[in-house]
């Protein structure tokens, strides 16, 4: 071969040669976002200001969502409702009911109590669940959840649906509480389920109270379903949450007894299936309305009376029976349903779906806030005029705080 001929095909070959690493380059930039991580979109969950803290009002007030059971949005079709309605109502009716209550009340707090997802109607779960909490993270509303039994059913079990949960912004969700001892940084305490958790409340910003917890708010994860001797049923609070549950409430008396000597705070408790009592409230004096029968586990527990012996639950909010609204008293602890919320879950047709409201208010001493000095409830109706129904106080301390 000639010299003349060797460098004839070297001027070939560099034209191809530059051509193919344009095109290796060109590909590289367009699929680079897919091929390595894009530091530039990794951000930190953004937080709620903490501690959650009394209005400068002294209030504080909390909105239940219950049993929202979210699909996948516009092409999930809602239940019981007008056929005039059917045609065009979907899982944006839940969002736009959200939206409503959020800019009508302003809550401080928002308690989403289970059955937040219904997860045979979607394929992807975590997207339904940003979908569904949406709102609240619009709003930058600080918000805690636990999971009903419905939660689990699409594409990520219970312990992964706490754990993003947990992750999402302005979230306050645990997956379960701390090793209190402090062991092992970052431990989580071995009991059943997971979204078992504790939330302290503290008093309004410059009175005397500002820097200690006034208010307990308690989440407990009750489960899905469940066999017991053969038989399937509800899922219900194990005797592990229930020792967790006395030994927050015994070490949150020790960190306040200087406030209010041999009263302790109160505290609210969050759930989704009922315990077996709340049937008993059918032959007592309710408020709100009881429609369906209680849907809970063959097992009954000791929900009731740990309440009882840890003497600071005032009252109780559940959800899993949607067309129930009720609170009736057991013993001295009220037990509240939230009311179905979500349009994707069952109702009654000219039911309008329904969200809870909690309102604590503190005490006024000599030119300060005090401690919780009333607990207060209502309901407002998805309707034109988001109407209030049922307000009722539920607990009015009864000691006088000091002039």
């Amino acid at each position: 071969m000639s010299c003349a001929t060797v460098t004839v095909n070297w001027k070939h070959t560099i034209p191809y040669l530059t051509l193919i690493i344009s095109l290796l380059y060109s590909i590289e930039t367009l699929i680079s976002h897919k091929l390595h991580v894009n530091h530039s979109q990794i951000r930190l969950k953004r937080s709620p200001n903490l501690p959650l803290r009394f209005r400068d009002d002294g209030t504080f007030k909390i909105l239940q969502v219950a049993d929202m059971h979210f699909g996948m949005g516009s092409i999930t079709r809602c239940r019981d409702v007008a056929d005039a309605e059917y045609g065009y109502c979907s899982d944006l009716n839940t969002t736009r009911f959200l939206r409503r209550m959020i800019e009508a009340e302003r809550p401080d707090l928002i308690a989403f109590t289970g059955d937040n997802i219904f997860g045979s109607s979607t394929t992807d779960a975590a997207e339904s669940l940003l979908q569904a909490i949406g709102p609240a993270i619009e709003y930058g509303i600080p918000w805690a959840a636990i999971l009903g039994n419905h939660d689990q059913e699409s594409t990520m079990n219970r312990a992964e649906l706490m754990t993003f949960l947990s992750l999402m912004d302005f979230s306050l969700s645990q997956i379960n509480p701390p090793l209190e001892d402090g062991a092992e940084r970052g431990a989580l305490r071995s009991i059943d389920g997971f979204g078992n958790y504790r939330l302290r409340v503290y008093g309004a910003p410059g009175s005397v109270l500002s820097n200690s917890t006034v208010f307990d708010l308690f989440f407990l994860d009750s489960g899905d379903r469940d066999t017991v001797q053969g038989r399937r049923t509800y899922g219900w609070i194990k005797d592990s949450q229930l020792s967790w549950l006395q030994d927050a409430s015994k070490q949150g008396l020790k960190q306040n007894m200087g406030n209010v000597p041999s009263n302790p705070d109160p505290a609210l408790a969050f759930f989704h299936i009922p315990i077996p009592e709340v049937r008993d409230l059918w032959y007592t004096p309710f408020i709100g309305r009881f429609q369906e029968g209680v849907a809970c586990s063959i097992v009954p527990s000791g929900v009731l009376n740990t309440f009882l012996s840890m003497g600071n639950v005032k009252a109780a909010f559940i959800g899993h029976d949607h067309v129930n609204d009720f609170c009736g008293n057991l013993k001295g602890v009220w037990f509240c349903y939230g009311g179905g919320f979500g349009y994707h879950a069952y109702g009654r047709r000219n039911w309008h779906r329904r969200a809870r409201l909690i309102e604590a208010k503190l005490g006024k001493g000599k030119d300060t806030w005090t401690g919780v000095q009333r607990i207060k409830t209502w309901k407002r109706l998805d309707d034109g005029d988001l109407s209030k129904i049922d307000e009722q106080v539920l607990w009015e301390a009864s000691y006088s705080f000091l002039k």
